[in-house]
């Protein structure tokens, strides 16, 4: 079932779990989630990057929006890190259910005024809007950028920032990154910002770099309140890492229908894990 990202966080706030969202960059890992997440009944967002759009286009959404409708759970298409109005206009024509602009980069009263801007072209359609309050760092190995120096999120200006622009979720800045964490690189979460930010925003957050961070600190953030939180390269490296597996292992190999089926289910291990450790599984039912 195709819904927009309000309407599955009002549930999943108010519930007390998160919705995993998913970057899709494949047919295979497209398969991998939603057969995952149909298995442990759990809501899924499936959510494509710029850069992802541009390289898998329409055809890819088609497929997305196929698989939704035709499944019992809810599932939300979502465009992450949304950087210009242009991209946003082509994942809302494409069929997204919800988009994300993403202006921390600019100065805070810029940073309103584009979210605005989305927001004033999104909620006529129906469709859902993420934005972002500081910034998110960066491992040097994600299409999905970030920033070398973290700027924790302010609450206070969380408040302003959600009571002017009429932003359906937020993502907030504690400490995380895109990518895989390096050896020498080990985050730390501010819980301690997070816990702030909930007491006084009333719209679900959003936690971003969510891949290889410590389960533990992961697990809290959904207890204190986290609704919606990215997934993208601990489900691709499972992925790849067994195709190059299969591949040196069978030489012959040529066939998709040979090289993918032990990588779907590399994938969906983690999707699995990931479902459980957002309290996830068993919840599409509180939608139907």
């Amino acid at each position: 079932m195709l819904m927009n990202m309000k309407e599955l966080l009002a549930v999943a706030n108010e519930k007390g779990f998160a919705v995993p969202a998913f970057n899709i960059g494949s047919d295979q890992l497209l398969k991998a989630v939603m057969q995952e997440s149909i298995a442990k009944d759990a809501p899924v967002i499936l959510e494509l990057s710029p850069d992802e759009l541009v390289f898998v286009e329409e055809s890819l959404i088609q497929s997305m929006i196929y698989e939704a409708n035709k499944a019992d759970i809810p599932v939300v298409i979502h465009l992450d890190h949304g950087d210009t109005i242009d991209i946003v206009k082509r994942a809302i024509n494409a069929g997204f259910t919800s988009v994300m602009i993403d202006a921390s980069k600019q100065p805070y009263e810029e940073n309103i005024a584009i979210t605005k801007e989305v927001v004033a072209l999104a909620h006529p359609k129906n469709v859902s809007v993420e934005a972002e309050l500081g910034t998110i760092g960066v491992t040097g190995n994600s299409i999905e950028g970030g920033t070398k120096d973290v700027i924790y999120t302010d609450p206070k200006q969380a408040k302003d920032f959600v009571d002017k622009t009429n932003v359906d979720t937020l993502a907030v800045a504690i400490g995380t990154a895109h990518g895989i964490y390096p050896k020498d690189m080990k985050p730390e979460l501010r819980l301690d910002i997070l816990k702030e930010i909930k007491d006084i925003v009333n719209i679900p957050l959003v936690l971003h770099g969510g891949s290889s961070n410590k389960d533990e600190e992961i697990a809290e953030a959904v207890k204190i309140g986290v609704s919606k939180i990215n997934i993208s390269s601990d489900i691709k490296v499972a992925f790849y890492e067994k195709c190059r597996e299969v591949l040196s292992s069978n030489e012959g190999y040529r066939e998709p229908l040979e090289i993918y089926p032990e990588s779907i289910k590399a994938c969906r291990n983690v999707v699995a894990n990931k479902i459980e450790l957002f309290d996830a599984a068993g919840k599409a039912a509180l939608y139907r």
